[in-house]
């Protein structure tokens, strides 16, 4: 397909609550330790909100981390789009709450929903729209509050969540920028959609007096599975990407895989047979923020100087659906 313009991205940013949960903290309120933690996830730290903060509060401190960064204002941007499962409400999208806060209007502002790979689904879209010309800058966010969805009761899933922000300006790039999207590949298999999901609230099993006393409205994992799905679908798309363009992963300068679970990365590592000094993580502080692992490891490893202008980054994650998505991209 030929297109008019290519996209990079411009900005980033993120923001996590100022509540931190650790494992031994963990190890007050349920039967588990720090220990069984690490070894099984690679976790220690996860930020909980505050009881006054929604998603929109978050991806709003992160959003004018981004557009700083990109040195733009809101009013410059022709899109903006909120991938998360924890929205503000069931209705009106988060991303039409956030543009209100950022004090802009006129513009197409959405929500979409595909777990963990949602900021990707999110990249992939805005792409398109840079590509073709419709805006010259688009806001994209992955923001959770999943600390609101854990089931207490269930060990082996409480532990996991945390919540946060991660936000980024995707913009026109000039014809003598470096930096631009490479290619991206967005998938799902709903075969398995109700191995990770959040059973009731919905329209299949709406709120009721039951659903809440048997903790329908938290989330539901079914980890040993998810674990095989995860690895298989996010070395597929990255094989994609690569193959697609001529390249391996010796063309690779970083890996960013969505933060689930440390074994996760390292087996998907080993299977593409990258070297782990270029595999991103930061699990270990922020734990599983779903949409926003990927632009929270982004942000935080730019402004660290670990990601450097010009270096070639591969990302992919893995969700609920099952979703599954990789972006290759020079930043």
């Amino acid at each position: 397909m030929i297109t008019k313009y290519s996209a990079k991205i411009s900005g980033t940013g993120k923001y996590t609550p100022d509540k931190i949960v650790n494992n031994y903290d963990l190890e007050k309120m349920v039967n588990t330790t720090d220990e069984w933690i690490r070894t099984r996830t690679g976790m220690f730290e996860r930020h909980f909100v505050a009881d006054d903060q929604a998603a929109s509060d978050l991806a709003y401190e992160a959003a004018l981390q981004a557009l700083e960064a990109a040195n733009i204002r809101a009013k410059d941007l022709g899109m903006i789009i909120v991938a998360t499962i924890s929205n503000d409400h069931a209705f009106p999208s988060t991303a039409c709450i956030l543009q209100k806060k950022l004090g802009v209007k006129d513009f197409p502002a959405f929500d979409l929903s595909a777990g963990c790979t949602g900021w990707i689904y999110a990249a992939n879209i805005a792409k398109q729209y840079i590509e073709n010309g419709v805006a010259e800058h688009i806001l994209i966010i992955g923001v959770e509050i999943l600390s609101q969805l854990i089931n207490w009761e269930d060990r082996g899933t409480c532990v996991l969540f945390g919540d946060g922000a991660g936000a980024t300006v995707i913009s026109r790039a000039e014809p003598k920028d470096i930096s631009r999207f490479i290619d991206t590949e967005i998938s799902a298999d709903g075969t398995h959609y109700d191995l990770l999901i959040q059973p009731a609230g919905g329209s299949r099993m709406p709120a009721s007096k039951e659903s809440i006393e048997k903790n329908l409205h938290t989330i539901y994992m079914e980890g040993n599975k998810i674990f095989k799905h995860a690895v298989r679908s996010m070395y597929d798309v990255c094989e994609t990407v690569l193959k697609r363009n001529h390249m391996d992963v010796r063309s690779i300068d970083w890996l960013i895989t969505h933060q689930a679970n440390l074994r996760i990365i390292e087996s998907l590592g080993k299977k593409l047979k990258i070297d782990d000094e270029k595999v991103i993580v930061n699990i270990e502080k922020y734990a599983n923020t779903s949409s926003a692992t990927i632009p929270i490891a982004l942000d935080e490893s730019i402004r660290s100087g670990k990601i450097r202008h010009g270096d070639v980054i591969l990302a992919a994650s893995f969700g609920a659906g099952l979703t599954s998505g990789s972006l290759l991209f020079r930043l």
